[in-house]
């Protein structure tokens, strides 16, 4: 029998609800595939910082680095609660850019993807969407203006200031793009590069990089457009993107808008990718408004398990099970709060409902 220890960060606000569904599936998936997942809890976030006095703590850490995978929930707090943390020690700051540069997760994938049958959860037009939206974001993750030198002060005519620096060099990029064209190879040999070379100069080497990487993959199309025309292509036509890939900021922000266009940041999961370990991830925050009221949707805490299972664990038919399993939920006429509102013609279900059915559904399905 193979056995995997698998750390479970449990997060802030809804993490710990959405986690507990996360964790039905990996138990369904032990008991159907002979497989020993050793699932332990690591105190990760505000939460960590109020128990043991910092937001990744030393027996956290320790747990990440014998874990063969990591599933990280939501952090953070509300502004005005964070506010009771240091801000060097709040949760992004303190925990979450730690987590990424401790294991170099440098590049991050974020699939998009929404069936024509669940179209009617999307806020774009049928037309818009036709046949459903199906891309995938790679965004850099270690690198940027998030990791860049970062000053605060007074400067010689009493103001305050900061400076923050946005710094990559070539071998980063170059790292990135292998990631970008590899997955452009494995689906329509299309990648869209985004970039702001017409005002930053790090956009300028990005593209050149990008350029010469691409030399070593000539069966796929490199297609070159500035992130604010990305960002309006993908309201206006995102049926015309399969990968993208892009810096760090421009990847945080377009991934989110990624999530607008399926309905919710709830449909987000996300891997987290280094050399040696990686961590999955909902893409969406705590929401510290809502936590405790068993109204948060899994899905996305879920879909983070499914892309563990095909990237961590060589399990590509239970992952695609998964996925089928989570879909076939929605297909019968299901919905979280997030996706629709009472009165819409469909079932509004629960975070352990949901969970529930997705197991049942699982169970269903044939083991490779």
């Amino acid at each position: 029998m193979s056995s995997y220890k698998i750390a479970l960060l449990d997060g802030d606000g809804i993490g710990p609800e959405i986690m507990a569904e996360a964790i039905k599936i990996l138990e369904l998936v032990s008991s159907r595939n002979n497989i020993d997942f050793e699932l332990i809890h690591g105190s990760f976030g505000a939460s960590a910082y109020f128990e043991h006095g910092h937001p990744f703590p030393d027996v956290t850490k320790q747990l990440c680095d014998e874990a063969d995978a990591i599933l990280k929930g939501p952090i953070g707090l509300s502004h005005e609660e964070s506010k009771k943390i240091p801000v060097d020690m709040q949760p992004e700051r303190g925990a979450l850019l730690p987590l990424r540069r401790r294991y170099n997760t440098f590049a991050n994938i974020r699939p998009v993807y929404l069936p024509k049958s669940l179209a009617h959860f999307s806020p774009l037009k049928p037309e818009i969407i036709g046949d459903g939206i199906d891309f995938i974001i790679i965004r850099e993750l270690v690198g940027g203006l998030y990791f860049g030198k970062k000053e605060t002060g007074i400067n010689d005519k009493g103001r305050r200031y900061v400076t923050e620096s946005l710094e990559y060099d070539e071998d980063q990029i170059a790292a990135i793009a292998k990631v970008a064209f590899e997955t452009a190879q494995k689906r329509k040999k299309v990648l869209h590069n985004i970039h702001k070379s017409n005002v930053l100069k790090s956009s300028v080497l990005w593209n050149e990089v990008m350029g010469e990487v691409g030399q070593d993959y000539p069966d796929v199309e490199i297609k070159h457009i500035l992130v604010d025309a990305a960002a309006t292509y993908l309201c206006l036509n995102p049926g015309q993107f399969d990968v993208m890939v892009m810096e760090n900021m421009f990847g945080d922000i377009l991934s989110d808008q990624g999530g607008g266009i399926l309905g919710s940041l709830g449909l987000m999961p996300s891997a987290c990718l280094g050399p040696d370990k990686a961590y999955y991830e909902p893409s969406h925050g705590s929401a510290p408004d809502i936590a405790g009221q068993s109204i948060a949707n899994p899905y996305s805490m879920i879909g983070s398990v499914a892309m563990m299972l095909e990237m961590s664990f060589n399990m590509e038919q239970e992952s695609r099970n998964v996925w089928h399993a989570m879909q076939s939920v929605f297909a019968q006429g299901n919905s979280t709060s997030d996706l629709s509102k009472p009165g819409s013609g469909v079932n509004m279900i629960s975070t352990d409902a949901f969970g529930d059915l997705v197991v049942e559904e699982l169970s269903k399905t044939p083991i490779a």
